[in-house]
């Protein structure tokens, strides 16, 4: 620890004596400071021991002193030593009862002891508390090393906690508290993920304090003081770290600190390129597969995948709005491209708050990988351009979390539009298979295409292929080409009854839904069968077409079903 007066009074050769403020005396000494100045306050910086002698201070004036020992307090200087047997044989009562009164620290130094002699304890003391505090750094080095090479994260963040006797969290890329020691920080980690994500927008390495100290060690209260750090060498951070303590971390916490910092980003970053060369792999794997070649792909996949492969799985497509959906369609197959493992850099945001403004398709990965680490499941994660092509459990964590992720998504959008603001340009739009195998993985990715395509013509932020294929046509009808065609069509027949002449469209919607039958349409229309007749002779005339044709019936029908669901 730092010295203290205390410790410079228990010196056996400086020979001090305390006069006043005995009560404060365990407060830290930062320096050894000789002023003769009437008022040195403006030279101060607070943690001081003043030497004087009073050269220039008429220390027998009680007024004088009082002004001046408050202003000496007020500035932070911690005490007052003052020699006798220069210009006074002793130290001015005047003074003392000052000190007193403001219970501040007074200490009277002997003639016999040179000012310099109190200098040169502080500062060794001071040298010799910072050589315990690196020592100390580099035995937490140490041991903050073998926990991370033994233990994992886990293990560092434990060592960590106990080096700083407070608690520590890590978080993923996501934002998300994956590991905390002790285990109660988990609750309060869990509290800090809004300012985790502020953090998280701003280029790496960064770091912020919150909270103020003093609160309790149980994890229950938000009044410790936290430090929080973003980890990682790239502009986007890979993850942070959070640390909690009951007050500010001195020299040797401090070491500590950046010590298992600099652990956990040699970590992140050893992940990163892992992660490329297993984004390679599984680029290559899921064009063999695509390719209608399972067993070589399970033959690369080995270990990294090949769990993935041995039970249902979902085929993952994503893109932004503004991909061309013409160019995702025609390119097909082809499109995975093993040579491009790096994803799409992203400007700002988060993947645990994708209404923040950063890349979607960024996010989503983030929010699907740290999924499955923390389930302990494989995910094959393929950038593609401005695609991003995945392959996850089917009912696992990494497909829940996509499906969570696009709900927030649009949730946010929606939010956005009420408010008349917002960009369809840069939404995310994902398809999802149905559940499928190996062998039907490339069904699988159409089907994901198929859901994609529908997703973004319904203006959704995610269609699964089920809901496609179980669904209606009429929505598809929604479509604003089928909406042109459908006006079209029926643009005559509307014009002949807005003259007053007939009902011919819903005379044409009555006999079309009751299958030709005459009698049954002419009930729901309150008409003699004849006169049903002669207006569907009507249409065939305006029309030019023949009802007896069923694909122009069936053309009659959709249209009248796409007037109807845009509410003419």
């Amino acid at each position: 620890m730092p010295p203290t007066l205390a410790s410079l009074v228990h010196h056996s050769a400086l020979k001090l004596t305390v006069r006043a403020g005995e009560e404060r005396l365990d407060t830290a000494v930062r320096w050894a400071h000789v002023s003769e100045l009437a008022d040195p306050v403006p030279y101060m910086e607070g943690g001081e021991l003043l030497l004087i002698t009073a050269l220039k201070l008429d220390a027998e004036d009680p007024a004088a002193m009082r002004r001046y020992v408050k202003r000496l307090a007020g500035a932070g200087v911690v005490g007052l030593g003052f020699a006798i047997g220069v210009n006074y044989e002793e130290i001015p009562q005047a003074l003392v009862d000052a000190a007193r009164d403001e219970g501040f620290p007074l200490l009277e130094v002997p003639r016999r002891t040179p000012f310099i002699a109190i200098s040169k304890a502080v500062s060794a003391a001071i040298a010799a508390d910072q050589y315990r505090a690196v020592t100390a750094g580099f035995a937490a080095q140490r041991e903050l090393t073998k926990q991370a090479l033994n233990e994992g994260p886990e293990g560092l963040l434990g060592a960590l906690a106990g080096q700083i006797a407070g608690w520590a969290a890590l978080y993923d890329a996501s934002g998300a508290v994956v590991a905390a020691a002790p285990e109660w920080a988990g609750r309060r980690a869990a509290r800090l993920v809004a300012d985790v994500e502020r953090l998280r927008e701003r280029p790496a390495p960064a770091s912020a304090v919150v909270g103020g100290g003093g609160g309790d060690q149980q994890g229950d209260g938000d009044e410790d003081r936290v430090e929080l750090h973003s980890l990682g060498t790239g502009r986007r951070p890979r993850a942070a770290l959070a640390v909690g303590t009951a007050s500010a971390l001195g020299t040797a916490e401090r070491y500590a600190l950046h010590s298992a910092i600099a652990l956990l980003t040699l970590t992140t970053e050893r992940s990163r390129s892992l992660q490329a060369a297993e984004q390679r792999i599984g680029a290559a794997v899921l064009r063999m597969l695509l390719a209608g070649e399972p067993e070589h792909a399970r033959t690369v996949a080995g270990d990294l995948y090949g769990g993935l492969l041995d039970a249902p799985f979902r085929v993952i497509v994503a893109e932004v709005a503004s991909a061309s959906a013409g160019r995702a369609h025609a390119e097909g197959h082809a499109r995975v491209a093993p040579e491009k493992p790096e994803r799409p850099a992203a400007s700002s945001g988060t993947a645990a708050a994708p209404a923040s403004g950063g890349d979607p398709l960024t996010g989503l990965a983030d929010v699907v990988d740290a999924a499955a680490a923390r389930s302990g499941e494989a995910v094959l994660v393929v950038p593609d351009g401005e695609r991003l092509v995945l392959l996850a459990a089917d009912g696992g964590a990494a497909t829940d979390a996509c499906t969570q992720y696009a709900d927030v998504l649009e949730t946010a959008r929606l939010t956005q539009r009420e408010q008349g603001g917002g960009s369809e340009d840069d939404e995310l739009v994902v398809g999802l298979s149905a559940p499928a195998g190996p062998i039907a993985a490339a069904t699988a990715y159409k089907q994901a295409e198929q859901a994609l395509s529908v997703a973004r013509r319904r203006g959704r932020a995610l269609v699964e292929h089920e809901e496609v294929a179980a669904g209606s046509v009429v929505p598809l009808l929604a479509d604003d080409a089928v909406r042109a065609f459908a006006d079209g069509l029926l643009r005559a027949l509307k014009d002949h009854d807005a003259t007053g002449r007939g009902d011919l469209v819903a005379s044409l919607r009555a006999w079309l839904s009751r299958h030709g039958q005459w009698d049954a349409a002419a009930a729901d229309l309150g008409v003699h069968r004849h006169t049903l007749r002669y207006r569907m002779r009507r249409v065939e005339e305006i029309l030019g077409r023949s009802l007896d044709d069923p694909d122009v019936r069936m053309e009659l029908w959709l249209a009248l079903k796409a007037t109807s669901a845009s509410g003419e």
